[in-house]
């Protein structure tokens, strides 16, 4: 795979940033010496040069290094980073990438004092390992901004670009939830467990057969009753698990846990313009 030339700071890379930066060295489409990361403190330095990242808490130096910025802070700390590094932002050479939750482009353009392009970006922690699901998007005089992003963050999983009005329900469903899934097979293994398997058997099967029914729908394009509905005979166990399931909410749990989520997230950055 050929590399890219572009230099690349990751802004407040704390778990999704580390994600990010652990993601691009896997998929090999930069060098570790063209990514710098930054944290208030190198108490964590080292898991980044280890790898031959560039580790540095000085946000201002990495900006000066890199073409493409990607800001990766809480929505609490943007305001104060855009005010430390806005001025030696070059509107002409730099990308502003933002997997801030709730933070419009609108919002993140005006801390600037001039027009640099800016895409919101939304991967999950899967990212790490290249499978993420990376939700993108930007305003249209930005195009080539999105298409660098389209272009980087396909490497790290599945891309889809979407308009801004659903980047906060895209928070929800996917980075988000990440979570709700792993809670999922979570809760499968300890069925497992009480079912006579032990921990970490249970675990690996729970999780593997999790892998291989996600894998039918992307790598198929299938609808997930129509695989139900395989598994699913007359009288069988399987129904009988899976009503018992229902019976406790268990659709419905997911559903209303995936709203709540996407209320929450709309609240993040609301009152911080």
């Amino acid at each position: 795979m050929s590399q890219t030339k572009n230099n690349i700071s990751i802004l407040g890379c704390g778990n999704i940033g580390s994600a990010i930066a652990f993601g691009l060295i896997e998929s090999e489409s930069i060098k570790p010496k063209n990514i710098t990361v930054t944290r208030r403190n190198n108490s964590h330095s080292s898991k980044f040069t280890n790898l031959g990242i560039n580790f540095t808490t000085n946000n201002r130096d990495a900006v000066k290094n890199s073409d493409v910025i990607i800001i990766a802070v809480t929505p609490q700390q943007l305001k104060d980073l855009i005010e430390e590094i806005k001025d030696v932002i070059d509107s002409k050479r730099h990308y502003i990438f933002s997997v801030v939750s709730g933070a419009t482009i609108k919002q993140i353009k005006n801390l600037f004092p001039n027009d640099i392009p800016v895409v919101r970006v939304m991967p999950n922690t899967a990212i790490a390992i290249r499978e993420s699901m990376t939700c993108i998007s930007g305003d249209a005089s930005d195009k080539a901004a999105i298409e660098k992003a389209n272009q980087m963050f396909g490497e790290l999983g599945k891309c889809v670009i979407i308009q801004e009005e659903l980047m906060i329900p895209a928070t929800a469903l996917c980075a988000c939830g990440i979570a709700f899934f792993l809670r999922a097979i979570r809760a499968a293994s300890q069925g497992g467990i009480e079912i006579g398997f032990h921990a970490e058997e249970a675990l690996f099967m729970a999780a593997q057969t999790a892998k291989g029914a996600a894998s039918m729908l992307v790598d198929k394009n299938n609808h997930p009753e129509r695989e139900v509905d395989k598994v699913t005979t007359p009288q069988g166990c399987t129904i009988s698990g899976l009503n018992q399931m229902e019976h406790s909410g268990f659709s419905s749990s997911l559903i209303k846990g995936i709203v709540t989520s996407a209320q929450k997230a709309e609240t993040l950055y609301s009152n911080k313009k």
